[in-house]
């Protein structure tokens, strides 16, 4: 890897950990102002459902429980200029659980593409996936 591509992954990494950081914070503890996180025309996806918009993410957010997220990984990688037409924009994907008001902990895993637009970091994609269990079926 050649010093100009490990700095822009390293950047990528920093950026990453500080997003999540303010992502989750905002997520359990203030939560009227996720809106703020996302692009004009953002796209959440929640286990399937979601919203497109910054306004209509904002009223789906408002419509969830009450939560307390606890990160495990955090991995994330810069997307090369040729696809994003030279506009600075991450690939950050996250796990951990999630404890939700009167549910069980879950684990869950998140997928954002972040992009800069005005000295902030924006929300462009964020797929959002709790995780159950597999079932196996017994094979009679």
């Amino acid at each position: 890897m050649d010093n100009v591509l490990r700095a822009k992954v390293e950047a990528c990494c920093r950026t990453a950990e500080d997003f999540t950081k303010l992502y989750y914070q905002t997520f359990d503890k203030r939560r009227h102002q996720m809106n703020r996180l996302y692009l004009d025309n953002g796209l959440f996806v929640w286990n399937g459902n979601g919203a497109h918009g910054k306004d209509n993410i904002q009223k789906y957010f408002i419509e969830l429980p009450t939560s307390e997220h606890i990160i495990s990984t955090v991995d994330a990688q810069p997307l090369i200029d040729e696809a994003v037409a030279g506009q600075i924009t991450y690939l950050i994907q996250t796990g951990g659980t999630v404890k939700y008001t009167d549910q069980p902990t879950k684990p869950f895993q998140q997928t954002f593409i972040i992009t800069a637009q005005d000295d902030k970091w924006k929300i462009v994609s964020d797929c959002y996936r709790l995780q159950d269990a597999l079932v196996k079926q017994d094979s009679k």
